[in-house]
């Protein structure tokens, strides 16, 4: 029997595309303006631990050895024995060796090393390691000198913490973390939400357990290479018990064992899920266990989320007490529409009897999360950006740029998906019936198709014959019409050949066809998608990364060209003892400087005095006075050069002048030098 072909409708019309569109591009508009009105009222936070400031400075020249090197930071960091390391010329320690002090000063983050005494000069190494608040190791190297710059052994580090070979495995476990768990949860809420019977699928068994199998190792992978991970970097160190204990008293180490208790309750959920749940007929226990099944699995889902949230850039910087449970809901979210993604596409190609109310459910599932995916990323982008110009400028802001083009990729690409899913809901009604036409009709056809074949293989009789065989009928052998074993065959067989024929109907309709490429498509754009967050999460926020710039920039950035200009007028109160000294200080930056100092009288000529001396002082970080003796060049003008400004800020300078043997006077004024 041939089956009608089922008629399918005309294509859309252009102002059913137009609308969709009109719709997307009027979210867009509010998505922007939400987002702009959030930079424009961003405050100051942190969320990446960077270097803010240190004493000495980078670059500067002391004129004696301080007693210790301090280091500033912008968020609270974890620390140990070796963690900083200062290094003379030759590249041997030259500091104590002992744990980091703890200088912190209300909400200021301040470590120091002590120094061994009598350091002869030349350039010193201060290197550093530490992990931040979010779980994600920092590290940094600079130099200072004693008395002059020298020449050094030691080299700069050129990788940074959480690099290397190390780093690439933890990076590819972190990615392999993320892809489980969306796997998992979305693949789970397919089946809860979406398509019931789909429980008993072997495919979307396979895909659920293997999400499951996957976060598992790579939660375990993450666990053994977080030890050299954020220390040694060397591989071997993954085995390290003593490492591995240490790891299990941090926050991230507490995380992921959380994760992997939270894991095994999963793989309960999803024994039942797949078992008793899968064999259940009766349609009141089955609502039971499936009320039962969903708020299990949300609990658990959202407890493995939270180990992220509560390790990572939202457990740190502004509002950790709503970015926590708000980046729980982005995850779930993330999840829900791309696990859902994965379980729908393995349907389409590997169970031919999903039927078009699931993908329609699905779809309408897959819609809010967008929604929640986009509400939620947009307060967390705030979070880690605060301004425009981080979007453009920072690395984090780039990469989040090439993350929303994704998004909007995979929403266009969904947004075919849907119509597909349109086209399918409405040819439904007429698929079904033919389905159940052939289905109808099988039975007769195999009837006719049996008696056809009776008649064929039975010779024709005779009339004697007919008339002995209605007399006495002969019965059919036991073994023909009794057997078990060929009826069980025979069923099978008929089985396969129903399935089989089947799934090629359903391969050859157009609109699943179309909606499979289409599913397959967003697939392989969040596969891209999901490979950038991961990159994201161990990036530096914008806003921390603009907040040590500027730090650095007002401690350490030369000032503007050209000289410090200085007027001081003075009055030693003896006979002709008023006047001005005037004062440049070139180039006025961090370093060794020239003087020139004038002294005018009253009357703005020349005047020579007996004696001139100057001092330099930077009261904010208790420096000096740092004596300056010029030497006279000409009757009322004065020099110095070698000038040492060991470090930028707001100096002091002072200037002593006697103008006989008994009379004289000190001025002074503060100046921005650096």
């Amino acid at each position: 029997m041939t089956a009608t072909a089922p008629h399918f409708g005309p294509p859309p019309s252009v102002s059913a595309i137009r609308r969709p569109l009109a719709a997307a591009g009027l979210l867009a508009a509010l998505v922007g303006v939400v987002f702009g009105l959030l930079l424009a009222v961003a405050g100051p936070a942190s969320a990446h631990a960077a270097l803010t400031g240190s004493d000495p400075q980078d670059g500067a020249v002391v004129d004696t050895a301080p007693k210790q090197v301090t280091l500033t930071f912008s968020e609270q960091v974890a620390v140990g024995e070796g963690s900083i390391r200062i290094l003379d010329p030759n590249g041997k320690r030259a500091d104590t060796e002992a744990a980091p002090l703890d200088l912190h000063s209300g909400s200021t983050v301040k470590y120091g090393v002590a120094l061994h005494t009598g350091l002869p000069d030349g350039t010193y190494t201060v290197a550093w390691q530490a992990v931040s608040a979010d779980s994600h190791p920092v590290s940094g190297a600079f130099t200072f000198s004693i008395g002059a710059p020298s020449e050094t052994s030691v080299a700069l580090p050129d990788n940074e913490a959480g690099g290397g070979l190390v780093g690439t495995l933890y990076g590819i476990a972190r990615y392999a973390a993320y892809a489980g768990f969306i796997v998992l949860a979305g693949g789970a809420a397919f089946v809860l939400a979406c398509w019931q019977r789909g429980a008993g699928a072997r495919p979307l068994q396979r895909l659920v357990v293997r999400g499951w199998m996957t976060i598992t190792a790579a939660t375990l992978a993450m666990l053994l290479l977080r030890n050299p991970y954020t220390g040694s970097g060397k591989l071997a160190d993954a085995f390290d018990l003593d490492g591995l204990k240490a790891v299990l008293d941090t926050k991230p180490g507490a995380a992921l064992v959380s994760r992997l208790l939270l894991l095994g309750a999963s793989a309960l959920f999803v024994a039942v899920l797949f078992g008793a749940y899968a064999k259940r007929e009766d349609e009141r226990e089955k609502k039971d266990l499936t009320f039962g099944l969903a708020i299990g699995g949300a609990v658990i889902a959202a407890g493995i989320a939270g180990t992220w949230a509560l390790a990572e850039h939202a457990s740190t910087g502004i509002q950790p007490g709503i970015a926590m449970p708000v980046d729980v809901l982005h995850l779930l979210a993330v999840a829900t529409w791309l696990g859902g993604l994965a379980a729908l596409l393995v349907a389409l190609y590997r169970t031919p009897d999903v039927t078009a109310d699931a993908v329609r459910r699905f779809s309408r599932i897959a819609f809010g999360s967008v929604l929640v995916v986009a509400a939620t990323g947009i307060y967390q982008s705030w979070r880690q950006l605060g301004s425009w110009s981080a979007l453009t400028d920072t690395g984090y802001g780039q990469l989040l740029l090439v993350k929303v083009g994704l998004v909007a990729v995979l929403v266009g690409v969904a947004s075919f998906s849907r119509r597909w899913t349109g086209r399918l809901a409405t040819d439904t009604g007429a698929k079904a019936t033919d389905e159940t036409a052939v289905t109808a009709a099988a039975p007769v056809a195999e009837a006719e198709t049996e008696a056809t074949a009776e008649a064929l293989s039975t010779p024709t009789p005779t009339p004697t014959a007919t008339a002995t065989a209605t007399a006495t009928p002969t019965p059919k052998p036991e073994s023909e019409s009794q057997d078990p074993a060929r009826a069980v065959q025979l069923a099978r067989q008929q089985a396969a050949v129903a399935t089989a024929e089947k799934k090629r109907v359903r391969d050859a309709d157009p609109e699943r066809s179309g909606l499979r490429r289409s599913v397959l498509a967003e697939v392989g754009v969040a596969v891209a998608l999901l490979a950038v967050t991961t990159i994201l999460t161990s990036t530096e926020p914008g806003r921390t990364e603009e907040e040590a710039a500027r730090t650095s920039s007002a401690a350490a950035a030369p000032a503007a060209s050209g000289p410090v200009n200085l007027t001081l007028p003075f009055d030693t109160g003896g006979k002709n003892g008023k006047g001005t000294v005037r004062m440049d200080i070139d180039p006025g930056r961090t370093g060794t400087n020239v003087l020139h100092l004038w002294i005018d009288d009253a009357g703005g000529k020349a005047m020579d005095v007996p004696e001139v001396k100057l001092a330099l002082t930077l009261k904010s970080k208790d420096i000096g006075p740092l004596p300056v003796v010029p030497v006279r060049l000409t009757e009322g003008h004065w020099t110095a050069t070698g000038v040492q400004i060991p470090i930028a800020g707001d100096w002091n300078v002072s200037a002593t002048v006697r103008t006989s043997d008994i009379d004289q006077t000190t001025v002074d004024k503060n100046v921005k030098i650096g």
